[in-house]
């Protein structure tokens, strides 16, 4: 059985790729927000930024749950860079329904990482981190499902 701290590390891990995840994402929303066209412009515009200013909310909180388990936060880009699990696009010219797609993969593998973190806060017996996790979820499913429905 791994000791405490091996525990509260893998803790802090995830949380740091989650954070990672979170601010490639919410980057990423933002570009398709500003970079929309199209017969669903106003709806997707107006989407994409709620689901971004959502996504951007959670990251102070993630990080603060770093913090008061005694570990340091990602300190810049390449930090992110290093830790997500989320692929950067780049482009500024992709059709709506590709721009749907890829948020909804990316919702997707966020709840995979959010399930991790989840496990890893009831393995170190942080129930604040684990509670949160579950509203955190809820938030990246109904994403998903907003995403998917838009798919047809």
């Amino acid at each position: 059985m791994p000791n405490d701290h091996n525990v509260k590390l893998a803790l802090t891990d995830s949380l740091n790729g989650l954070l990672a995840d979170l601010f490639t994402l919410y980057l990423k929303t933002k570009n398709f927000h500003w970079h929309v066209r199209g017969a669903q412009f106003h709806d997707l515009h107006l989407l994409f930024d709620a689901q971004a200013t959502e996504i951007f909310a959670l990251t102070d909180i993630v990080a603060e749950r770093v913090r008061k388990n005694h570990a340091a936060t990602l300190t810049g880009i390449a930090a992110i860079a290093a830790k997500t699990r989320i692929k950067d696009q780049p482009r500024a010219d992709l059709p709506a329904p590709e721009m749907i797609a890829q948020l909804r993969d990316d919702n997707a593998t966020l709840i995979t990482a959010l399930r991790e973190v989840k496990a890893a806060a009831t393995a170190a017996g942080d129930n604040a981190t684990e509670g949160f996790a579950d509203d955190w979820t809820d938030q990246a499913e109904t994403r998903v499902w907003f995403l998917t429905s838009l798919l047809g």
